[in-house]
């Protein structure tokens, strides 16, 4: 495969699985394309001549919600430890950590784990509240209110 390919096929498959995590109705078909839609971007996206390390953590973080909408727990808390775990090595800033920090709150919340989830979501809203672009900020809150959250009730009032 020419590496070239690589790259359009870890942006294409993103695509497809942020198409099919706004569906409604999904199936345990689409749940399954989803799932192997995410994890073959992040495969593609390290082959990609155009690959950076953001890039994997950034796959790792569209893994946790991914998990965490399929009520993965196991999965959910993995992907979101790798992507904090990426953040913090790589010293992402802006919306790479307030998603990261997102993440590893929905994992927390899936696992049970509420004290963890309440503390990262904490953190996830402060570093939301620091994201430089308004409307990177306003997406950012929008996905952070969105479900699921397992039963963790959330509120970005402090």
């Amino acid at each position: 495969m020419q590496p070239e390919a690589h790259h359009y096929l870890g942006i294409e498959m993103n695509q497809q699985v942020w198409k099919l995590l706004g569906q409604k109705d999904r199936d345990e078909r689409d749940n399954r394309r989803m799932e192997h839609f995410a994890l073959a971007s992040l495969y593609h996206w390290e082959q990609s001549p155009k690959f950076a390390p953001i890039n994997a953590q950034r796959g790792h973080w569209l893994l946790t919600r991914v998990y965490a909408v399929l009520a993965r727990s196991n999965e959910t808390l993995l992907h979101a430890e790798k992507c904090m775990s990426l953040t913090l090595e790589l010293d992402l800033k802006d919306f790479d950590l307030a998603y990261a920090h997102e993440g590893l709150a929905r994992a927390h919340a899936s696992a049970g784990n509420t004290d963890k989830a309440k503390e990262q979501y904490r953190r996830a809203v402060e570093a939301g509240e620091a994201i430089a672009g308004d409307e990177d900020k306003t997406s950012f809150m929008g996905d952070l209110e969105g479900q699921p959250w397992f039963g963790m009730k959330v509120s970005l009032s402090r």
